[in-house]
């Protein structure tokens, strides 16, 4: 019996899933790999070392023993050691991963394949982050299919595709510094298809710089070229809310699919072992769920600023009264290294004034926070792991994007989806008590609410087993691409 069993295990197909090593690219990788273990792939699932050790301590010692067909196993990211609960600097490591991780992630392959200590089935297939595209190397070695899984919305991805034309044309570096203030970035472009009238200002940040040697816009520039060497690009959205874009990227890389939200497909998995492999790098706090069961439906903002943006102590502060001001119930998530450089200390007075109508806590479980009925708007930096589960769950949302594609997915939130409202970079208390007021009660409130319930529909539709778009579009994806061979 148990050769019939062994031979059954190394019969099934391998994918070893790598992500970025920042909470909004593992979540979104996980739910990915827990979808294709489902459908028979036996999992090796890739951490750095660092995220390892934060997930151990956020989630328990036995969280990552894995299951028989889903391992997780580690490479060193190559950066000095450091016992902080944070992110690392994006920039840092994103050289480090790029110089330093190929080694060590074909050592760990040649492990997995090595027939005499290993008992698990030869690696058939590489997912990859798309900024960790140095693993394209390592896939054709081994002669297997790599397909480059980029977590952020279509239409950032698009943003960065244009990275070279935009320095080619000139709007890349800028000219000088006052370029940043001066209006210089509200300039419209018209010649990115399935982007027309978007502005400077609304692509990816990496571009708002005078140095022509900027690290991350040449990186992504790197990345955006090698994926065009996958075998094909997976994408966390659905087809109706970026049908243009998504046009767009076909013409500019290898078949693309559309295979989200991932988060709603992951739900129809009926698996009480896969369920309990989770990801978040913060402890959560269940508490607010009990909270939240007390208020009226549709009556408390939410407000998470996700799991990298940094603001000044003087921003949290404006953010702080602004919301006190609108008299409006909230759950505020402030992430303990928030304030870039110090402790986030929120005025005794706000504390004090909102004890009764406000909650503050460090992390929650945002999907379940999301989809419960109180919740009747979100104040989000527009992550698109964020922005997708909102919309999943029909709430409107301002945005204060803070970095690299969130521009993007702000402006198409306001201009193409009709379910979002910006909030100056610069924030003022008196933008936010207006911008808060007006999304809870006011007409422009009323009418992004009735076209997030129709986005909600949709993503539903989508995500429906064997009959959505994206669920369609998975099976497909794993009989072109990963089961080729």
């Amino acid at each position: 019996m148990d050769s019939i069993r062994t031979h059954e295990v190394l019969d099934k197909p391998h994918a070893v899933c790598i992500p970025y090593p920042a909470q909004g690219h593992v979540n979104p990788m996980l739910k990915l790999a827990k979808i294709l273990n489902h459908k028979g792939f036996h999992i090796t699932f890739v951490h750095t070392e660092y995220n390892y050790r934060r997930l151990l301590k956020s989630r328990g010692p036995d969280s990552l023993k894995g299951l028989p067909c889903f391992r997780f196993e580690t490479i060193p990211d190559g950066l000095p050691p450091c016992d902080a609960d944070s992110t690392q600097d994006i920039p840092s490591l994103c050289e480090s991963t790029t110089k330093t991780c190929l080694g060590p992630f074909k050592e760990l392959l040649a492990k997995l394949n090595d027939t005499s200590s290993s008992i698990v089935p030869p690696v058939s297939c590489i997912i990859s982050d798309g900024c960790m595209s140095f693993t394209l190397a390592a896939a054709q070695d081994l002669g297997i299919p790599e397909v480059l899984f980029w977590t952020p919305s279509a239409c950032g991805l698009l943003g960065y595709m244009h990275y070279r034309d935009l320095s080619e044309k000139g709007y890349f570096p800028l000219k000088e510094a006052s370029d940043m203030t001066n209006g210089y970035l509200e300039t419209a472009l018209d010649w990115i298809p399935g982007m027309k009238g978007i502005r400077l200002r609304d692509l990816p940040t990496f571009l708002r710089s005078t140095n022509p040697d900027e690290f991350m816009f040449k990186f992504l520039i790197q990345e955006t070229d090698r994926s065009k060497f996958a075998s094909a690009i997976v994408i966390n959205t659905f087809d109706p809310l970026e049908k243009e874009v998504l046009e767009s990227l076909q013409t500019l890389l290898p078949p693309v699919y559309a295979i989200g939200p991932l988060h709603s497909l992951v739900k129809h998995i009926e698996d009480k072992n896969l369920e309990c492999l989770g990801s978040n790098l913060w402890k959560e706090d269940p508490k607010c769920l009990e909270w939240l069961d007390s208020k009226k439906p549709n009556s408390v903002v939410y407000v998470n600023f996700g799991s990298i943006t940094v603001m000044t102590a003087n921003q949290l502060i404006e953010f702080a009264w602004g919301l006190c001001n609108s008299q409006m119930e909230f759950l505020w998530i402030i992430r303990p290294d928030i304030v870039s450089g110090e402790q986030a200390i929120l005025p005794p007075e706000f504390v004090e004034e909102t004890k009764e109508r406000g909650m503050l806590t460090s992390w929650c479980p945002q999907e379940q926070v999301l989809n419960h009925p109180a919740i009747g708007g979100f104040l989000t930096h527009s992550g698109w792991n964020s922005t997708l589960e909102s919309i999943a769950s029909g709430v409107p949302m301002i945005c204060w994007p803070f970095f690299a594609e969130q521009q993007t997915n702000c402006w198409f939130k306001g201009t193409q989806w009709g379910i979002g409202m910006e909030i100056d970079n610069n924030v003022k208390r008196n933008e936010v008590e207006s911008l808060v007021r007006e999304l809870m009660v006011g007409e422009k409130g009323k009418e992004m609410k009735k076209k997030a319930l129709e986005w909600k529909k949709l993503a539903e539709e989508a995500a429906q087993i064997s009959t959505g778009s994206s669920s369609v579009t998975i099976d497909k994806f794993i009989n072109e691409i990963l089961l080729k061979h």
